[in-house]
Parts: C-alpha cells; structure tokens; sequence
C-alpha cells in the first residue's frame, strides 16, 4: 500500500508533509506516488502504546477471564492503541500467576488486526499501605524476590515493568536484583526524598502514575516527584486526563521536564468504554459517574475511565503541544519497554502500525502491522473534564 498528501509525525516528532509505503507490515519510503492512496491532507501519526492499563469494555486483565484479553485488544486497537501492556492489581500469586499465564499464551496466538502485547506491567503487590490508593490492602506485602521470579517464569519473562515501594523492608535488595532484567518503578509509596534517590541509584528508573499514591511536592520536604525531577534517567508516567492531575499540573510537568521522559497512560480499568454504573477492582466495588471511577467504600479516585488515545487529546486540549503529547503516547513508551527500535515510530523498517486522523485528530482509521482495524464509528467524546 502507497499513501500520499498527508502530514506524517516524522522520527524529528514534527507533522511533515509527504508519503509512505506499507509493505509486509513494514513502513518503508514510498519511491512513487503511482497509485497511491489520497489522504487529502489527513495526519498520520504512530500507533499509541499504553505501558499501563488494567482492561476496559468490563474486562479486567486479572479477570483472568477466557476471551477477556482479546476483547481488551479489540477495544485498544479501534481507539488507535496498537500496544499495549496488560497491568495487574494487588492480588495473590495464584490469581497474577494465572493472568500471566494466560498473556503469554495470548501473545504466543497468532491475531490480526488487533492491539499487541509488548509485557506486563506488574502494579503490586509491594506496596505502602498509607499510599495504597485503589489497591486491595488484603494482598499488601513486602517485597519478595522469588514471588517475583516465579511470577516472570510464568509469563516467560514478559514482565517489563515492576512496581514497588522504595521505604519497605527489602525493596533495596528487591531493586537492585530485579533492575538486572526489568524496568523497576517506584509506586504506591511514601517515601521520601533521599529515599527515592536511594531507589534511583540501586536501579529503579521509573515513576509510576506521577503525583498519584505518592508524596506531594513541599519547599522544605521536596519528596520523590522532585527526585524524579533531577534524575535524567528516570521515566514518568503521567494520567492526563484532567481528573488524576489538574491541567495546570499536567502543563507544569511537561514544561519542568524534558519531553522525551514523560510517558502518557490511560491507567483504565475495566469501565473504560462502559456506562455509569457499580463494577468491581479487585475485589472492591467502585462506581463511575459523570466519566470518573471511585471506591464504592470511601470515594477514592481510581484508574480512569478514558483509554489512551482520549487522553493525548485531552492533554492536547489542555494546552501541551500536539507533538509533545504525540510523543509521550508512542515513542517515550515504547522506549520505556526497550522496543522503539521496532514500534512506536513511522520510519523505514519498523512496523506499520499507525493512525489515519483529521484536523482535529478524531481518528479514521488504524493500521496494525499493515492490517487494517475493523472498527464502527468510535464515540471521540472526551469523558474526563477539569477538576
């Protein structure tokens, strides 16, 4: 296939225009216009990759259910989300030992035409009490090092990030060993300052859903966000949806750091793509009303509601330059996972995997290793508003 007269997101993350070729699910440079494909002027940017996500259309990725993850995919790739990493909940080893298993084996399935799994993103159980969130205080421990050997075992190392909480008896040990392999990140924590520098320099190099479940900003207790700050090779994931995060917020981090450290997430849960109504996390009952999730039990905000491609647009909308959101939705990612030699890009030689938009960048279609997404008319309502 030879598209021509588009705006193209090029490897510089700037719209230029031109024309590209897909062959064998393969990008390649197109030699001539012949017979191309008109786009009339249309943007094409790469697929979104979302390292966090938990399910969506009632699926919850540690469901564990039969069919679950195939509807998570389907429901990704017609919202322009062609990678993705399935994220597990503070639960115990036998329930994350069997959702893993089962994501292996899904990524071993031959599928067309729908959202790839690039890993897993193991969200707990090592955590803080005090920072817990919307995670299930029951299946809290402390960091084990075997747990977590057995649980990549069973999904054959398709672990590619995982969280703890850098104060907890044993997380130096945990890191240090688990860093060899894994991008390890800190989550659900209360630590402080000198002990997320104490994280960083044993091997953690990542921040899981910045400002959220973490100590805030203070001038004299500047905490683990300013640490993150300082640190240029430290990864952020940000929810900017306008809800987790002010959209001031959401502005301030992405003029406070540079661009290419900063990786949007939708941290959905099984209620993206659904009606108001009472679901279950993990064993608790939350309620979504009016495009926000919450603890039945105490009010708790928890994931979102909103898959990854509303949020870009949403960051756009709220004042973040098309092309920083752009990048921090598929090249910061997929660089995060260590996989943007092959996606995340539209270059010579990777996989095709991309998005036809309009001028307001409600999408057209998706492409999926040259495949193109079966997708009806997706609903381009953006659900998370300002706070």
């Amino acid at each position: 296939m030879k598209f021509k007269n588009c705006k193209i997101y090029t490897p510089e993350f700037i719209f230029e225009e031109g024309s590209f070729q897909v062959d064998d699910g393969i990008f390649k440079n197109c030699r001539s216009c012949e017979e191309a494909i008109d786009l009339h002027g249309a943007y094409v940017l790469p697929g979104l990759i979302d390292i966090h996500t938990h399910g969506n259309s009632g699926v919850d990725f540690t469901d564990c259910k039969e069919g679950g993850l195939l509807e998570m995919a389907g429901y990704y790739a017609r919202n322009g989300v062609t990678s993705f990493c399935p994220t597990s909940l503070t639960l115990p080893e036998e329930i994350l030992t069997k959702a893993y298993n089962m994501a292996k084996e899904f990524k071993e399935e031959n599928h067309e035409g729908i959202s790839l799994i690039e890993g897993i993103n193991m969200e707990g159980p090592f955590f803080s009490s005090k920072k817990k969130g919307a995670q299930n205080e029951e299946y809290i421990k402390a960091p084990d090092i075997n747990m977590f050997k057995r649980l990549q075992s069973a999904s054959q190392n398709l672990i590619k990030l995982a969280d703890v909480a850098p104060e907890l008896l044993g997380a130096e040990e945990y890191i240090k060993e688990v860093s060899k392999t894994t991008k390890v990140s800190i989550a659900h924590s209360s630590c402080n300052y000198d002990e997320a520098v104490s994280a960083f320099s044993w091997g953690a190099s990542h921040m899981t859903h910045l400002f959220n479940a973490m100590e805030g900003i203070h001038h004299r207790k500047p905490g683990p966000i300013i640490a993150a700050f300082e640190n240029p090779d430290v990864t952020i994931e940000v929810i900017g949806d306008g809800l987790h995060l002010h959209p001031a917020i959401i502005r301030f981090i992405f003029s406070a750091v540079s661009d290419d450290r900063i990786c949007l997430i939708s941290d959905s849960l099984s209620v993206a793509g659904m009606k108001s109504g009472e679901y279950s996390l993990g064993g608790q009952q939350i309620l979504l009303d009016g495009g926000i999730a919450r603890l039945k039990s105490d009010g708790t905000i928890a994931g979102s509601a909103n898959n990854l491609y509303t949020i870009m647009k949403l960051c756009m909308k709220f004042g973040v330059p098309k092309e920083k959101a752009i990048k921090a939705a598929t090249f910061n990612p997929a660089r995060a996972l260590g996989i943007e030699t092959r996606v995340g890009m539209i270059k010579e030689g990777m996989e095709a995997n991309f998005i036809i938009a309009d001028e307001h960048f409600s999408i057209k279609d998706v492409f999926i290793k040259g495949i193109k997404v079966k997708r009806e008319e997706q609903s381009d309502e953006l659900s998370g508003n300002r706070i």
